[in-house]
């Protein structure tokens, strides 16, 4: 028996977020703050900004942040990545973190960092895996009221933690669901 990578994209994005989160508690605390974080405002004319708003997913203010993030996408990542791919697995990882980092500076004066927009978008897109054409699964009805009104409720909590980077990560991997996913053929039998 052999170890195999057998999900590129997510255990790539799982190791550079440890390798980040070990340079950063150890010998570099400021390198997720100018690095791996995005802030309040838009700053066209720095390169590094450009950067920034896809590279704040891979910065966390801390271990249990990091952890708490990880084991989700260790959980429900690889699966997803079976069933749309590698590559596009990491082309919703990017359109997610751009689109929160934007949001987040247009609607907020805080910054951002960590992957939990990364998360709920995997949430979502994975209650979507059985789409049949003309379908809502109800699965993806119960995971967004349930997810959308833990996060609404958890807005008037003072947490330091972005509920809008959940909601839109959410909201994006449910569209991804919609979007990328092949949908079944409606069939009579209770078993196809």
């Amino acid at each position: 028996m052999k170890i195999t990578y057998n999900s590129p994209t997510i255990l790539t994005f799982s190791f550079i977020t440890v390798a980040i989160q070990i340079v950063a508690s150890t010998f570099m605390p400021a390198i997720s703050i100018n690095y791996f974080s995005i802030g309040s405002s838009f700053d066209l004319g720095n390169p590094i900004w450009y950067f920034r708003l896809s590279s704040h997913v891979l910065g966390h203010s801390g271990w249990p942040h990091l952890l708490n993030n990880i084991i989700f996408i260790l959980l429900l990542g690889p699966l997803l990545e079976e069933k749309y791919g590698s590559k596009n697995l990491l082309v919703m990882i990017i359109i997610t973190a751009i689109v929160t980092g934007l949001a987040n500076m247009v609607l907020f004066s805080s910054g951002l960092l960590g992957a939990s927009g990364i998360v709920f978008m995997l949430i979502l897109l994975g209650s979507i895996t059985d789409i049949r054409q003309g379908e809502i699964p109800l699965t993806f009805i119960l995971v967004a009221i349930i997810f959308i009104g833990k996060e609404i409720t958890a807005i008037f909590h003072d947490d330091n933690i972005s509920q809008m980077a959940h909601i839109i990560g959410g909201l994006v991997g449910g569209a991804f669901g919609f979007l990328v996913a092949k949908p079944k053929r409606i069939t009579n039998s209770f078993y196809s």
